[in-house]
């Protein structure tokens, strides 16, 4: 009889997106994190003020695969409430709204990473969408190095 080797079990870098309304860029990013490297990251995301999901959000992440539509926004105030503690926090604002951006308090890690607000997007639905489509391929980039950064260290 063979004993196999006991595996233990790695404990997953958590992480927390915050923006404004938890819509649509943390919702993204939170998303690609969890799909991109979800076996060494626990993603998570919350707003300073949670709004509804925002369907271009959506679609676009549909595009690609990416299913967020039963995604609930959630308050960072409620995940601090918990006592939840996280290893980085990353916001995710754009650099007009970054003021408005929360400080999640207790993490080690600080980010700030500006995105434009698929809420203020103009034009035709179409505009919009390839406007989308843009932002969400600027987070999954910076998510493809965030991996990268915190894997070497």
């Amino acid at each position: 009889m063979r004993l196999g080797k006991r595996e233990v079990p790695v404990e997953r870098i958590k992480v927390l997106f915050v923006c404004i309304h938890n819509s649509a860029r943390s919702q993204m990013a939170e998303a690609f994190l969890n799909h991109l490297a979800g076996d060494r990251f626990r993603a998570e995301s919350a707003g300073l003020e949670p709004g509804k999901l925002n369907p271009l959000a959506v679609e676009v992440m549909r595009e690609i695969g990416i299913d967020i539509s039963q995604k609930k926004t959630q308050g960072v105030f409620d995940l601090f409430k918990q006592g939840r503690l996280f290893n980085h926090v990353v916001t995710v604002c754009d650099e007009a709204s970054a003021e408005k951006c929360p400080i999640f308090p207790g993490a080690i890690q600080r980010h700030h990473w500006s995105f434009p607000d698929p809420a203020q997007l103009a034009g035709t639905h179409a505009e919009q969408l390839s406007q989308a489509r843009t932002i969400r391929d600027e987070i999954k980039a910076r998510i493809q190095k965030f991996i990268v950064e915190v894997s070497k260290s």
